[in-house]
């Protein structure tokens, strides 16, 4: 008797390297579906943020009402530390500048564990923040994404001028360039001021972006799970003002 055979004699039911990988997915599976259940069940440390997509866009702009009359609320940070340690559950998600001026946790006067913000000069989306907002729905669930642009973004301004002169900034600086370039472009032919168009446009461009993101954003979006819209920072104000 060969020596494979009597190997297979020894072990007649040795499984095939298809059957471990299957295994171990079915194990996966089981495991995230145990941790899913588990969550389900756990209340959410800000109940109050339980809300439809439209009554999370209501809280948001009642917020930013208050900011801008000066009536914001006071918080209590230190209880909501304790109540937060174990988990969030914020009402909105937003994708902003990050410009020093804007301050979205300010800007809609909200406590710890209501917003999830995502920052980056010229507020885009690219796959890191795109990941970012899935994480915010599909995890959190977050049921509204707000795309935050605002007046004399410097972002914005510079990819004019680069685009313009036909010379790259320096550094890093053209990966902004390059994501902000396609609704500099698109606003050019637009009458009225070049800048403003643009950062109006930008807007638009990525919220048309996340609505569209396969294969979380855009199932929850038809689902009616999830509200994405776009609205521009007034500096002098304050005022957040969407965008039909």
């Amino acid at each position: 008797m060969c020596e494979k055979c009597s190997l297979d004699q020894l072990h007649p039911t040795a499984p095939s390297r298809r059957s471990l990988v299957l295994f171990a997915a079915s194990a996966l599976g089981l495991m995230l579906a145990d941790t899913a259940s588990a969550k389900d069940t756990k209340a959410p440390p800000k109940p109050q943020n339980l809300l439809s997509p439209d009554a999370a866009l209501k809280k948001l702009m009642e917020g930013n009402a208050r900011y801008v009359d000066g009536t914001s609320r006071r918080h209590d940070f230190k209880h909501e530390r304790e109540a937060l340690a174990g988990g969030q559950n914020p009402y909105a998600a937003i994708l902003s500048c990050a410009d020093s001026r804007i301050a979205p946790e300010y800007a809609f006067d909200s406590g710890r564990g209501d917003l999830f913000v995502c920052r980056v000069a010229g507020n885009f989306a690219n796959d890191d923040t795109v990941a970012s907002m899935e994480y915010a729905v599909a995890v959190l669930g977050a049921p509204m994404i707000l795309v935050l642009g605002h007046d004399s973004c410097g972002a914005v301004d510079a990819t004019i001028k680069s685009l313009k002169d036909d010379k790259p900034p320096p550094g890093h600086i053209p990966s902004l360039v390059a994501a902000i370039a396609p609704a500099v472009k698109a606003s050019a032919q637009q009458s009225g001021n070049a800048l403003d168009n643009a950062i109006r446009q930008n807007v638009i461009d990525n919220v048309a972006k996340l609505k569209s993101a396969a294969p979380i954003l855009n199932a929850a979006v038809e689902q009616n799970k999830l509200k994405v819209v776009g609205g521009i920072y007034r500096l002098a104000t304050g005022k957040v003002e969407l965008l039909s």
